[in-house]
């Protein structure tokens, strides 16, 4: 059994190795097929029969396993659930460890948490910096809401008001009502 970080590198490298291989269609199947099909049952049994509070307890537990350091915060509002990352461990690891084998390591989690949402009813709005930093925020679909402005959703927890969120080497990829990683808007900086 590999650890927890030993895994992330294992993840960059795959993804780098599917793209390589049989380009950006591999790895989203992968993404697809492997990750949300597969091995993320547990969480979509969860969060299709309990919504919001499956979100709860399938996140609150994953991520303190994840991160005990506790690099993120929770906000969970009748509406809405949200995850701000200050601190991926994931992509700290990668970043602290100079691994680079996958053009975006961050998209992997709208791989297949966009399809388990949107089959379970949510839609999902975020953005990642590349530097390990991100927020997602989860709710019923309505086609007229945009994203949150920043703060209006988890206060100063906000990941976007983070004085690095647009710092140097910060690239911007935002995600909008997405279900699926290529569903990106223009990168901004």
């Amino acid at each position: 059994m590999i650890g927890c970080y030993d895994f992330c590198g294992h993840y960059e490298w795959t993804f780098g190795w599917f793209e390589r291989t049989g380009g950006h269609a591999l790895v989203r199947a992968y993404w697809y097929e492997a990750i949300y099909l597969d091995a993320q049952t547990h969480a979509r049994d969860l969060i299709a029969k309990e919504g919001f509070e499956g979100m709860a307890k399938y996140w609150g537990h994953t991520l303190l396993e994840e991160s005990p350091s506790l690099g993120f915060t929770i906000t969970q509002r009748p509406d809405v659930f949200r995850i701000d990352f200050h601190d991926c461990p994931s992509r700290g690891f990668l970043l602290r460890n100079g691994l680079k084998n996958y053009r975006d390591y961050c998209d992997h989690c709208m791989g297949w948490t966009g399809p388990l949402l949107k089959d379970c009813g949510f839609t999902i709005d975020g953005e990642h910096n590349h530097l390990g930093q991100c927020w997602w925020e989860m709710r019923k679909p309505d086609p007229k809401r945009g994203i949150s402005p920043p703060g209006a959703t988890s206060g100063s927890k906000d990941a976007r008001l983070l004085p690095n969120w647009k710092g140097p080497g910060a690239v911007i990829d935002r995600y909008v009502q997405a279900s699926d990683p290529d569903a990106k808007e223009p990168r901004s900086t």
